[in-house]
């Protein structure tokens, strides 16, 4: 069993059911109808409610139990979606390109796989595409209330204005604020959101 079928092994959501915040705060530009893929979406919170804003969602994960989760709670809450368990750093996209891309909390690799991880989100957007990103920022060791534990993970406003330099970003902010989503994410927390469009 791999750390992240461990991490999703109980009956709980570690990450709860709810959507993240930011993904919330960002309802205004979902719109139904848009196809949508939800990166590492883990036990499902933020691709089913992304489904239930009428969005056509590929919620993607490696983990089978994470994915069986994810599949009970569209269940649950009556939605209908797609799944796919990959390995994000060998995926082709499916052979289709995507209005948004929600990536929240992907920090799951370093520096040297970083560019391929991000040029794969670029290459799945369509054109005019939108990226949804929020990640950890470094201060967030000292509030050890959820992330990585390895600072290279860890993204700084600087690393993304590089990184996306060849889109439209939209917004892009460093801010500190208090999350609950389950036992993985809770507390204080350093976080940054990115907004930005494909070319």
């Amino acid at each position: 069993m791999n750390i992240w079928d461990q991490r999703y092994s109980s009956e709980e959501y570690f990450y709860g059911t709810a959507p993240n915040a930011f993904l919330v705060s960002q309802q205004a530009v979902l719109k139904a109808g848009l196809r949508c893929l939800a990166v590492a979406d883990g036990e499902g919170r933020n691709g089913v409610w992304l489904a239930e804003q009428g969005l056509k969602v590929l919620s993607v994960d490696s983990s089978t139990v994470a994915q069986a989760k994810a599949q009970r709670l569209a269940q649950q809450r009556g939605v209908k979606m797609d799944f796919a368990q990959i390995d994000l750093m060998n995926w082709d996209g499916g052979g289709e390109q995507f209005d948004v891309i929600a990536g929240i909390f992907i920090q799951f690799v370093g520096p040297e796989l970083r560019p391929q991880l991000f040029a794969n989100l670029k290459r799945f957007l369509k054109p005019g595409g939108l990226l949804l990103l929020q990640g950890y920022t470094p201060r967030q060791l000292e509030f050890k209330t959820g992330g990585p534990s390895q600072v290279e993970n860890l993204y700084t406003e600087t690393m993304l204005r590089d990184a996306f330099a060849d889109m439209d970003i939209l917004h892009l902010a460093e801010h500190d604020d208090i999350i609950h989503e389950g036992s993985g994410h809770s507390g204080m927390s350093a976080l940054i959101d990115l907004v930005a469009l494909n070319k």
